[in-house]
């Protein structure tokens, strides 16, 4: 006698979004490229690592760059951080002359440090013959810092040493991606900027 099959425990099919046991399947994400995407938190993982292994990348490339410059820049009795004042008060307009030079205050806000601070970077580089502090016609209780000969023949010595160093560490880097590591670079800077405050003025006192 013949018997049809007929669907048990043991050969029930599977459907969709139901597991083999029996237990529900995990939820599937289909990609537009057909692609099933099961697990979107491992991917926001990854995304986050790769943002922690970027930061890691820039750190090593600035302690590079930081310590190649200042070997480079010892002989000449230069410290990098002497070295971003020269070059800020070079690019004030009028820093040669005492009634346009850059005031001390504004020095120390453009590199983002202590007015104490840009006061100690000041006397290394007076002393060095690099700057003069001169009053200013305007306001006789500020200061205004003004570039020496010797202390503009010192921004075209940084000048080549930045140049120097830049090119050893991103040379063998392709153009395009040069400007494509810049052009991100400077939107990361750009988005995190608006997101801050806006900087407090100096307290009364401090260095003008």
């Amino acid at each position: 006698m013949t018997t049809t099959p007929t669907d048990d425990a043991g050969s029930s099919s599977t459907g969709p979004g139901t597991a083999r046991d029996g237990a529900a399947a995990p939820d599937v994400t289909v990609a537009p490229d057909g692609t099933a995407v099961q697990d979107i938190a491992a991917q926001d993982a990854a995304a986050q690592d790769t943002t922690a292994e970027l930061a890691d990348a820039m750190t090593r490339a600035i302690k590079r760059i930081r310590r190649l410059t200042s070997e480079r820049l010892e002989p000449f009795g230069i410290t990098p951080g002497q070295g971003r004042a020269l070059r800020t008060l070079a690019h004030a307009p009028g820093c040669e002359l005492p009634d346009r030079a850059m005031r001390l205050g504004d020095l120390a806000e453009r590199l983002h440090i202590a007015p104490r601070s840009a006061t100690t970077v000041v006397d290394a580089l007076e002393e060095a013959g690099l700057v003069e502090r001169t009053p200013d016609p305007a306001d006789r209780r500020a200061v205004r810092i003004v570039l020496t000969t010797a202390g503009r023949s010192a921004v075209e010595r940084i000048g080549q040493v930045r140049h120097e160093v830049a090119q050893e560490y991103f040379g063998p880097i392709n153009p395009a991606d040069q400007d494509a590591l810049l052009r991100a670079l400077r939107s990361a800077e750009s988005a995190y900027a608006a997101t801050m405050p806006p900087r407090r003025t100096a307290p009364p006192g401090a260095a003008r």
